[in-house]
C-alpha cells in the first residue's frame, strides 16, 4: 500500500472510530429542569414543553427567577398551564414568548385542545384530569406518556385520591401538601410511581427525606434524567 493510500486507511479507520464513540455515547432521555416552583422544561432534544412557566416571579412569598430564563426559552415552545394563579401563570409574558418564538399555550381554558399535541409531538400522548384545588374553579393535572414514559403533573391540588387512579407511573412531580394528603389516606405513592418530586415547596417549608426514589425540589437548576 502507498504511503497516501495508507494515511487515507488510516484517517478513515479513525474518523470512524470518533463516530462510533460519539454514537455510543449518546444516551435517550427525557430531561426535567426545575424552574422555580411548579415550572418545569422538558426536553427530548426535539421537542421543548415549558409546565406553569413562565410564572409571575415571586407571586405569592414563592420562588423568584433570574429573568434569563426568559432568553434561555427555545423556538417552538409549548406551554402548558394546570391553572392561572400568578405563582403559576404570567399571560403577559406567556403571550409574548409565545409570539416571538412561535409557541403554543395550553390553559385550563383550551386543555382539550391538548389532544392536537399526541399527533405534533413524537412518541406522546397527554391526558388531562380535572382536578380540584381549592384556590381555583378551573385546575388540570396531567399524565404526559413520553418515549413510553409516564410522568404526573400535579399542579395545586390537594385531593390524593387522584392518584390512586393512577399506575405505573415512572415520575409523579408533586407538592408536599399532596403528599401529607397521600399519608393521611394512607396512599403509598411508592405503589404509584416508581420516582416522586416534591416541587412548590414555600420558603417555611421544611421537608426532608432520605429516600432514594423521592427527590426534593428545591434548589433552582435541579436536573432529572429520564432515560429510554
Amino acid at each position: 500500500m502507498c504511503s497516501s493510500n495508507k494515511l487515507k486507511f488510516i484517517l478513515l479507520n479513525f474518523a470512524l472510530i470518533l463516530v462510533f464513540n460519539f454514537a455510543s455515547g449518546q444516551t435517550n432521555q427525557i430531561t426535567v429542569r426545575f424552574i422555580g416552583n411548579c415550572g418545569l422544561y422538558l426536553t427530548d432534544g426535539n421537542s421543548n414543553i415549558y409546565l406553569d412557566f413562565p410564572y409571575k416571579s415571586g407571586a405569592h412569598h414563592y420562588m423568584e427567577y433570574n429573568l434569563a430564563e426568559l432568553d434561555s426559552v427555545k423556538n417552538h415552545p409549548v406551554f402548558i398551564y394546570t391553572h392561572r394563579h400568578s405563582d403559576h401563570f404570567s399571560g403577559r409574558l406567556v403571550r409574548k414568548l409565545s409570539k416571538k418564538l412561535d409557541g403554543q399555550i395550553f390553559t385550563p381554558r383550551n386543555a382539550e385542545s391538548l389532544k392536537k399535541l399526541n399527533t405534533q409531538l413524537k412518541d406522546f400522548t397527554i391526558e388531562t384530569l380535572h382536578t380540584k384545588h381549592q384556590f381555583s374553579f378551573n385546575h388540570y393535572s396531567y399524565v404526559i406518556t413520553w418515549h413510553n414514559k409516564k410522568i404526573f403533573i400535579s399542579g395545586d391540588t390537594e385531593n390524593s385520591d387522584i392518584l390512586t387512579s393512577l399506575k405505573d407511573l415512572d415520575w409523579a412531580f408533586v407538592p408536599a401538601w399532596l403528599v401529607r394528603d397521600a399519608m393521611e389516606k394512607k396512599v403509598k405513592l411508592q405503589d404509584i410511581s416508581k420516582m416522586i418530586a416534591i416541587y412548590h415547596v414555600g420558603p417555611r417549608d421544611k421537608i426532608t427525606s432520605d429516600s432514594p426514589e423521592i427527590k426534593i425540589l428545591d434548589k433552582q437548576g435541579e436536573r432529572i434524567a429520564i432515560p429510554y
